[in-house]
């Protein structure tokens, strides 16, 4: 029952992957490993590039596959970075 209770406590991040808009030509994204063990980041890779390999920022599906790559992200413990070359507005939820 003690492992189980230290398991639900443990929230640090296993990984950190920063995704990379690289422009209008595809390939679009590039997903690069900042921390973590190979065999999760090459697999949280593939599975971002699954989601955003042909849509550029500007594509109204963009929006929701992005949200699907961090939930994906929450999930697994990895923090996900964006830079789409462009500064993003911060909104604060209350």
């Amino acid at each position: 029952m003690t492992d189980t209770a230290e398991a639900e406590y443990d929230e640090s991040p296993v990984g950190q992957a920063m995704i990379v808009y690289l422009g209008p030509t595809a390939p679009h994204w590039d997903i690069r490993a900042v921390f973590g063990e190979r065999e999760l980041m090459d697999g949280f890779r593939d599975r971002v590039n699954a989601r955003l390999l042909l849509l550029p920022p500007h594509d109204p599906q963009f929006r929701r596959n992005r949200e699907r790559v961090n939930r994906d992200g929450e999930r697994e413990r990895i923090v996900v970075e964006w830079d789409l070359g462009y500064p993003e507005d911060e909104v604060v939820r209350a």
